[in-house]
């Protein structure tokens, strides 16, 4: 696998979903955490965000995070990480997209 390919992949996806926000569209990362594919919830502490596959539930249900105070943070992390699997878990997201590979699921 191709990790850096996979990190351009998703780094593209979240300015196209920047745009679609713009446009008063949905993310297309939110629509997939409203079908269940991730969660994207606040730490317990506040200070960053916890990136989870599937509908998990917690305890106390949280809020989902809006995709305006995401995106800087999904941003800097996608650029910086090197957990492959973090990638692979937000990339499933766009699955739809043409330029999605099926290696990375």
């Amino acid at each position: 696998m191709d990790a850096d390919e996979l990190r351009r992949f998703v780094l593209e996806r979240l300015d196209e979903d920047e745009a679609r926000l713009a446009e008063e569209k949905l993310p297309l990362l939110d629509e997939a955490e409203g079908r269940g594919r991730l969660r994207i919830i606040r730490s317990d502490d506040g200070s960053g965000l916890l990136l989870l596959p599937g509908p998990i539930q917690a305890p106390l249900e949280r809020q989902l995070v809006p995709f305006p105070e995401k995106f800087p943070l999904l941003r800097t992390e996608v650029e910086q990480t090197h957990d492959e699997a973090l990638l692979r878990l937000l990339a499933g997201a766009y699955d739809t997209h043409h330029g999605w590979q099926e290696e990375w699921r």
